[in-house]
């Protein structure tokens, strides 16, 4: 066999990907060089032993029956808001994206691109600081501001998943008379429901997180407990709120995979 017909053996590493890895080294460097972490400092005997110490004043949690009727009543007050909260960002980011995957043309597209990465860009923390300008302190302005960023994200993720839908079963359904939405609904659409809900359900465990700092700013939920009992110094009732959190956190995390598992099965 002639030596010229031979394959030739792959590449390793093709010249892009190495210059991205190598983008990626130098930034990582910069970062380490530009924030001059003080490592020393932070492992030292002085800095362990304060962060002991404080961590110590949590225990033991305080479980009064009083507190842990509050605790429950805060817990389901921030499922509640990272569930509407989602359950509208999910309606509204099916709308945006319609005209995002450019379905209704080019200025369409343009215009629903921007406003979604306007929501997206702007933190649930600051969709929450104006809302509590507009609507007052509360669980409201919290579930709003969920809403607005995470309409943001999910628009732009159904969006790119429209865009690579088969176009032939909803062309079909075209040529043979359907009308555009008709088409949409039963061609398009059920191709990637499977995996906008999967994306919803995901951005529903971030959102249970999300609620719970958005607290903090006074948007009701655990997070506005802990920030209470933190700045009082009632250390081992925060430790009970946080607890609540994990907890929480945890329930909807498992509760969400189960879901995402049986869609894709």
């Amino acid at each position: 066999m002639n030596q010229n017909t031979l394959p030739k053996a792959p590449a390793i590493i093709s010249l892009p990907t190495l210059l991205t890895l190598l983008g990626v080294l130098a930034l990582t460097i910069a970062s380490f060089v530009s924030l001059a972490i003080d490592w020393r400092n932070l492992f030292s005997v002085e800095s362990l032993a304060s962060t002991w110490k404080f961590f110590q004043e949590f225990a033991p949690m305080n479980t009064a029956s009083p507190l842990l009727q509050k605790v429950l009543y805060a817990s389901l007050e921030t499922l509640a808001m990272s569930a509407l909260g989602t359950g509208i960002a999910a309606i509204g980011g099916i709308i945006m994206a319609l005209p995002a995957s450019g379905r209704f043309g080019k200025p369409a597209m343009y215009v629903s691109r921007l406003l979604l990465n306007i929501g997206r860009a702007i933190p649930e923390l600051v969709w929450a600081s104006i809302m509590l300008i507009a609507a007052g302190l509360g669980p409201f302005a919290g579930t709003i501001a969920l809403a607005a960023h995470t309409t943001g994200v999910l628009g732009r993720l159904f969006a790119e998943a429209l865009e690579n839908a088969s176009p032939l079963p909803e062309s079909t359904l075209r040529t043979n008379g359907a009308g555009a939405v008709a088409a949409f609904l039963f061609a398009t659409l059920p191709q990637r429901l499977p995996q906008m809900l999967s994306y919803t359900l995901y951005r529903w465990e971030n959102n249970i997180r999300a609620a719970a700092i958005l607290g903090v700013v006074g948007a009701g939920g655990l997070g506005q407990m802990l920030k209470y009992h933190l700045s009082l110094f009632q250390m081992q009732t925060a430790a009970t709120v946080i607890v609540a959190m994990l907890l929480l956190v945890a329930m909807v995390d498992g509760l969400s995979f189960a879901i995402r598992r049986w869609l894709v099965s």
